[in-house]
């Protein structure tokens, strides 16, 4: 039986009358301790994905099951990493963390706690800012903050909702070794989403593209059997890499194309002829224009 697995699922949004189908037929299954990564186009239901995943809404059809328990709203065990850090600003990064743990594990000690805060404030190398407020970290630093609070939950499954998209191609790079190293570490089930083919072929152990929506699905797996841990300083040199880059790009591609359709129209054409220079002008008029008539049919080819 797979870990996490995703059967059956649409959703969509709006009445009845005018409702737009953001998600269709989504098959998904997941091995307890994989890293997953799902590739997309912006605005192709991505984001819709992971809140179905994390239990914020629930699909329209199918299920959506976690051990397999039918997921029925959100829970610790799963940890969403969002997009805008969803810090809290008056909170240092100490008792930012702590806000999930004492929600977490209320029969635990105090020491405890503070224990297991402070692990996981190292474990994303943040011990000398744990008294610092949000307004004083990098945007980095911030993300860090949240990935920290998330796995400090012990979740089963770790989501994490294009963490990365809001930095800076240094900044984006050194959290991507960050996350491969504390899920070495860890070996928590991971979904990402992401629009960087480079960025999933990197870290995950399948990339799944999300074709285009209305009505987005996900594109066939594409296994990505690179050795770990991946040295980001020469997989670019490696073979393997390229192809599988190309093969992540031919098949988002592809799953983002529209289909096309040719139809025939009837272009009527102004009835005119191009003045004649060598007849000289009138004195007070001008000289008349040459007429014709034609009708010309031309194929269009449009995208439906």
């Amino acid at each position: 039986m797979s870990f996490l697995e995703v059967t059956g699922v649409s959703k969509g949004y709006g009445s009845n009358g005018a409702r737009n189908e953001v998600l269709h037929d989504v098959n998904l299954s997941l091995a307890e301790g994989e890293f997953v990564a799902i590739v997309g186009y912006s605005g192709a239901g991505k984001t819709t994905l992971m809140s179905l995943l994390a239990g914020l809404i629930r699909p329209d059809a199918g299920t959506v099951k976690l051990d397999g328990e039918e997921l029925d709203g959100p829970g610790p065990d799963r940890g969403l990493v969002f997009q805008n850090y969803s810090l809290l600003p008056w909170l240092t990064v100490t008792e930012n963390v702590a806000l999930a743990v004492d929600q977490v594990f209320p029969q635990w000690t105090t020491e405890q706690r503070a224990a297991h805060v402070r692990k996981f404030i190292a474990m994303v190398n943040l011990s000398p800012a744990a008294q610092k407020v949000p307004a004083e970290l990098s945007g980095g630093m911030r993300q860090r903050v949240s990935v920290a609070r998330t796995l400090a939950m012990n979740p089963k499954v770790l989501l994490l909702d294009e963490p990365l998209s809001a930095l800076d191609a240094l900044t984006r790079a050194t959290l991507q070794d960050e996350i491969a190293r504390i899920w070495q570490e860890s070996r928590t089930t991971v979904v990402l989403v992401t629009n960087d083919p480079d960025e999933a072929i990197l870290l995950a152990d399948r990339v799944i593209p999300l074709t285009r929506g209305p009505g987005a699905t996900l594109a066939p797996a594409i296994p990505i059997p690179l050795p770990r841990p991946r040295d980001r300083r020469t997989i670019n040199e490696n073979e393997d890499f390229k192809r599988l880059r190309n093969r992540v790009v031919e098949s988002l591609l592809a799953a983002g194309a529209r289909p096309k359709t040719t139809v025939t129209r009837e272009l009527v054409l102004p009835d005119l002829e191009p003045e004649d220079i060598s007849v000289p002008r009138l004195v007070f008029g001008r000289r008349a224009p040459v007429r014709r008539g034609e009708r010309k049919r031309e194929a269009v080819e449009i995208t439906s």
